[in-house]
């Protein structure tokens, strides 16, 4: 599963330039004109995993055999140098599975584009983490969904929590720093927030909450994962006082109900992020990989700057959007509607109001354009399947033991 892009706060005007003239009054209006290149975008280098984690966006497990080969990838991020993309969000499926995973990262650290990435934690061995230790503009964030195995196994699959634990070990014995912690939120794992906190606290890293989103397999899930209502407010409150922690704007819809969460609280999709997909697909958003939502792909002509500079669906969404039925609501500049990609899975329109809209509109929606068994589903992607083309149902135990070394 993908890393959520985090809000950058700084922007420097002489090296980013909105595609419209700005008739902006602060920066979230600026920024929602679109930029001449993205501030951060994310980047699914495979879709192969070792992992079948039940809320898994882009649905991974086996390995598309169009990947974007090595030399298609240094060019990408040749791309992104040129354009001075701040950083990009690496994930998958489990990018370490790819073997040249390390020759990427360090051909983009060369080039000067920092890169975050997400890992399982299960292939990252003793010697990796030295080597991660040693690298400058790399962050790393080890994935985990729950305080203890009991609340993160179930999601991610047995043995998950203690193969990221020992990897955490690994990165904090090899003096990495202050990696990240990242936890996607679910009804199961509210209620360890302190105890989540304390973990990363244990090892001097930052925690990081994810907002759970109804793609991939979650499309199937969410129902059932979601956070409730009472703790969707017992989170804002928590996030209120711990300002420390991490969100990437996840949470955005959540400031209707007071003070703004930290963050630009905007949806930033074709205006300051995309996503790049395996096969070089380019997606408006990171959550939102649909075909409604494709831009172009990298191996066409001009590459990944032509997409992001002159796509017709990623200039629609940098117009003024519609701001439908939630433009009679008081806390609409609180949290601009929402998620598009909340809405677009569980068969809402874009201009109608989050499916977790704290005032409860999302619900009355759903019942509306979406009665029980018509909204969206899953397809099989590229889970893991058994030999009559079906989806193996996840999650998969993992073996744990020591990676090993290249």
């Amino acid at each position: 599963m993908s890393a959520e892009p985090q809000a950058a706060l700084v922007v420097a005007p002489e090296e980013r330039h909105p595609v419209a003239p700005p008739p902006a009054r602060n920066l979230r209006d600026r920024f929602a004109l679109g930029l001449q290149a993205p501030i951060c975008l994310t980047w699914e280098l495979t879709y192969a995993c070792n992992l079948a984690c039940v809320h898994c966006l882009s649905s991974s497990g086996r390995r598309d055999p169009g990947e974007l080969s090595t030399a298609e990838a240094r060019a990408v991020i040749d791309e992104l140098a040129s354009m001075q993309v701040f950083y990009v969000n690496v994930g998958g499926g489990e990018p370490m599975l790819r073997p040249d995973f390390f020759d990427l990262l360090e051909y983009a650290v060369e080039r000067g584009v920092g890169v975050k990435f997400s890992t399982n934690g299960t292939r990252l061995s003793s010697r990796h983490a030295r080597l991660l230790a040693g690298m400058d503009y790399v962050d790393v964030q080890i994935s985990i969904d729950g305080a203890t195995s009991a609340t993160n196994d179930p999601v991610r699959g047995a043995g998950s929590y203690r193969a990221a634990r020992a990897a955490m070990d690994r990165l904090a014995e090899a003096g990495f720093g202050a990696f990240k912690i990242s936890v996607v939120m679910t009804r199961h794992n509210v209620g360890e927030l302190d105890a989540l906190l304390a973990i990363a606290d244990g090892y001097g890293a930052q925690l990081r909450l994810t907002r759970l989103r109804p793609s991939g397999r979650a499309v199937d899930t969410w129902d059932a994962l979601h956070p409730t209502p009472a703790q969707q407010r017992l989170l804002y409150h928590w996030l209120r006082d711990h300002s420390e922690v991490l969100t990437g704007d996840s949470f955005f819809h959540l400031s209707a109900l007071g003070e703004p969460l930290d963050g630009l609280n905007l949806c930033g999709a074709g205006r300051v992020v995309c996503l790049i997909d395996p096969i070089g697909d380019v997606y408006a958003c990171p959550f939102v990989i649909a075909e409604e939502f494709l831009a172009g792909n990298v191996r066409e002509r001009g590459g990944f700057t032509a997409v992001w500079r002159d796509s017709s669906r990623f200039a629609a969404l940098r117009e003024p959007q519609s701001v439908g039925a939630c433009g009679s609501c008081g806390s609409y500049d609180a949290c601009r509607g929402g998620c598009m990609a909340a809405k677009f899975f569980t068969g809402i329109p874009l201009d109608g109001p989050d499916p977790e809209c704290v005032f409860g509109y999302g619900d009355d929606a759903r019942d509306h354009h979406a009665p029980a068994g018509t909204g969206a589903r899953s397809v099989v992607g590229h889970s893991r399947v058994d030999r009559q083309g079906m989806p193996v149902p996840g999650p998969i135990p993992v073996r744990f033991r020591e990676p090993a070394s290249p």
